[in-house]
């Protein structure tokens, strides 16, 4: 093993513990596209899948099957019919169905069986348990058009999918609901994964798709001005459902991103969009920072958002005590007047609660942050943390390479989000003409 390995297995391994600890306990929904497994991604996600759950994450794993169940009906000389993105299900295509995820389950109980030495598997035994936990019943006829054998979840069985994952079995849940007359119907994946998230309150959903995510302009090709929006607030998620034309295909939009809406609103805080096509997206989504796919959060009251001039006011308030105290440099209002297109922060229910203030310095490729502030009533529950990731977004965006800080009192906060200490000197020259030697503030820095 070389030592450069050693160099960078052991900082990265130890970045990720915050969140092996943070997700311990938690229930995952996970919806895997069966595009994903006509990809032949089945293996590498399965065992993500089962790293993930050793871990002490308590997973539900729902597939899909559009592109098996066509294969059948290509097969059997039978057209694939469609009708408000959602398969119209005859007796043809409910056959297809039945077989495509017959076939499919075996294949995923035959990945989640292996125990190759010299595998991410070796020593992993993960019991995969599925069945009748989703009671379902008929579309009917929508706008004229019979939607024959397919339906929409009526029920989840909580308490049985409960007791399997504490048993610490994983759920594996195909897109098929019975309903008490014994009658199956041929379900949609995303709208499974979505009622049984609802249903068990889960603390995540994730949709494994074919798309990267939302980007921050939506309908814009993908460029770098225009990469994936890594967190997406709810209401903003609303805007650009409002605006995006009626999702029907998996490529489009809405598509994923309606059932993640659905599930916020419904007290899911965290549902995710991450593709597939990037090998190991599941680890890079939960246990790296800025993860790789759209998170869309529920904020519930509180909004994280860009100051406007009617904020000025709140400003001044949350920063005044924090002034005479010495912990931040006095400014005065015609100042923050001056600068308040620079400033991010948090409302809730009409009061600001946290700000910051960004600086940039395009010729050293940095930026200052300035006048960090939480209100002492909403100290410890993270919003120091929300404001910090919303700044590096901005300075991402500017194309800045990193941010500093100079401060007196909060050194040990910024040192544990990242931040390394360096001698004032390090300065862009023109914050280091401004720079207060009597005040002799520490400077932290993070790369971005």
């Amino acid at each position: 093993m070389s030592t450069v390995f050693n160099f960078t297995f052991v900082p990265w391994f130890r970045s990720v513990a915050p969140y092996i600890h943070m997700h311990r306990g938690k229930t995952f929904v996970v919806a895997m596209a069966g595009e994903a497994i006509a990809a032949g991604k089945l293996q590498n996600i399965a065992q993500d899948l089962a790293l993930i759950q050793s871990m002490g994450v308590k997973v539900v794993l729902v597939h899909g099957f559009r592109p098996q169940v066509n294969e059948q009906l290509r097969a059997k000389g039978h057209a694939a019919k469609y009708s408000h993105g959602i398969r119209i299900t005859d007796e043809v295509a409910l056959d297809s169905a039945q077989e495509a995820a017959g076939q499919l389950r075996y294949e995923i109980e035959a990945a989640f069986s292996q125990g190759l030495p010299n595998t991410p598997m070796a020593g992993s035994t993960v019991r995969v348990i599925s069945g009748n936990f989703i009671t379902a019943r008929p579309v009917g006829i929508v706008d004229g058009v019979d939607f024959m054998h397919s339906g929409v979840v009526r029920k989840v069985d909580v308490a049985g999918i409960s007791r399997t994952l504490d048993s610490g079995s994983m759920v594996l849940l195909s897109p098929f609901g019975f309903s008490p007359t014994g009658e199956a119907f041929n379900l949609t994946m995303e709208e499974v994964a979505t009622s049984v998230a609802t249903a068990l309150q889960a603390d995540k959903l994730i949709f494994l798709s074919e798309v990267p995510g939302i980007r921050i302009q939506p309908g814009a090709p993908e460029s770098e001005d225009n990469p994936i929006d890594t967190e997406l607030p709810l209401a903003t998620a609303e805007k650009i459902l409002a605006s995006a034309p009626r999702a029907e295909r998996p490529t489009d939009i809405g598509f994923y991103l309606q059932h993640c809406v659905r599930a916020c609103k419904a007290g899911v805080e965290r549902s995710h969009i991450i593709p597939f096509a990037v090998d190991g997206s599941l680890l890079l989504e939960i246990y790296v920072h800025d993860g790789i796919g759209t998170m869309v959060i529920d904020e519930k009251l509180e909004e994280l958002r860009e100051a406007t001039a009617d904020d000025v006011g709140g400003i001044i308030q949350l920063i005044e005590p924090f002034e005479r105290d010495g912990t931040l440099v006095k400014r005065d209002r015609t100042e923050i007047e001056r600068d308040i297109a620079n400033y991010t922060l948090i409302e809730h229910d009409g009061v600001i609660f946290a700000c910051a203030a960004l600086y940039p310095y395009p010729e050293a490729r940095t930026a200052e942050m300035a006048a960090l502030t939480v209100s002492p009533q909403s100290q410890g529950q993270g919003d120091g943390e929300k404001i910090l990731k919303r700044v590096e977004q901005r300075a991402r965006a500017m194309g800045l390479d990193s941010i500093f800080v100079l401060t007196t009192r909060t050194m040990h906060w910024f040192l544990r989000r990242g931040f390394v200490q360096v001698d004032p000197e390090w300065l862009p020259e023109a914050r280091k003409r401004k720079y207060n030697w009597d005040r002799r503030s520490m400077v932290f820095v993070k790369k971005l």
